[in-house]
């Protein structure tokens, strides 16, 4: 599979790079149209989250329309990650739109260290390029994809314009190296975590697993954390908005201080995603660790042969 889908990349990029425009995005939605029809597995695991998210808020006609959505918001996606293979600052911030920009102003007069938090959500790749692109170093927070081919073209382009990877198995050393190198900290916080990984906080009404990572580092460090998502409305311009800045207290209770930042990490991210859904990843079993039953019985991968 890990051939099959450096092929299929160079086949998606080879498409990208010689069609015009005009008749690259009726081509990309058709695309994605296709990959939603025949891709009943993520269809399922998306109308579980609706359900969860949403129950009876929404009817089946709305929901439906937000899968659409966020099928065609991914090939959108996978069309502007192969155009910014190779990028420069230039082009990057030739696109974006910079909101609430005053906040990042404040922060960085602070002279305090700064996390940023973010999601799956609208062009997510875009989001360190442009971070980068305007205010210098950043270290993003992630793990390796499952392709090794694939993760190598990722980190490439992930790894542009002073960007720099961090794994998140025992990422916190790395994390105050950086922070110590004057870097800014980015992380993506809206995946399901394992009970060991994760604390439990209140996400669209359910208790799910979020990780804490951001507000441990937050209170390691005296940093701020920054909520910071992206949003289009054509796919060709887009809008970097900052959110007022999480606070992490320093009490004697560490354990208190550190759920309710991350409570406030899941409010605004709902808050995000209810504002526009359809730019929200929903493929992940985000409820899983809480809510395991609604999703099903998950057949185990068969190891490959060595």
């Amino acid at each position: 599979m890990d051939k099959f889908y450096f092929v299929l990349f160079y086949c998606f990029r080879a498409l990208v790079k010689i069609t015009p425009r005009k008749l690259l995005n009726p081509l990309l939605i058709m695309i994605a149209d296709v990959v939603r029809f025949f891709d009943t597995k993520h269809r399922s695991i998306m109308m579980t989250n609706l359900n969860l998210a949403y129950e009876e808020s929404l009817s089946l006609a709305q929901k439906e329309a937000i899968m659409k959505a966020a099928y065609r918001n991914l090939a959108f996606n996978g069309a502007d990650f192969v155009r910014n293979y190779p990028t420069t600052k230039e082009a990057i911030l030739k696109k974006i739109r910079f909101e609430n920009e005053e906040i990042m102003h404040k922060a960085l007069e602070s002279k305090r260290p700064i996390i940023f938090q973010t999601g799956h959500y609208g062009n997510w790749e875009l989001v360190p390029l442009s971070l980068a692109a305007r205010y210098g170093a950043l270290s993003g927070i992630g793990r390796p994809l499952d392709s090794p081919m694939m993760n190598q073209i990722v980190r490439q382009n992930r790894e542009q314009l002073d960007i720099e990877l961090i794994d998140k198995k025992g990422a916190m050393r790395p994390m105050l190296k950086a922070v110590k190198e004057g870097r800014n900290i980015g992380l993506l916080v809206d995946q399901n975590t394992s009970q060991k990984a994760g604390v439990i906080v209140k996400f669209f009404g359910k208790n799910v697993r979020h990780t804490p990572a951001a507000s441990i580092m937050a209170r390691r460090v005296n940093g701020l954390i920054i909520p910071v998502f992206i949003s289009t409305n054509d796919h060709a311009l887009y809008t970097l908005n900052f959110y007022e800045p999480i606070e992490v207290a320093n009490t004697e209770n560490m354990e208190q201080d550190i759920l309710e930042a991350t409570q406030a990490q899941a409010n605004i991210m709902e808050a995000v995603i209810r504002a526009k859904p359809e730019e929200w990843f929903w493929f992940h079993r985000r409820w899983r660790s809480e809510h395991k039953s609604v999703y099903g019985v998950r057949k185990k991968r068969k190891k490959r042969d060595a």
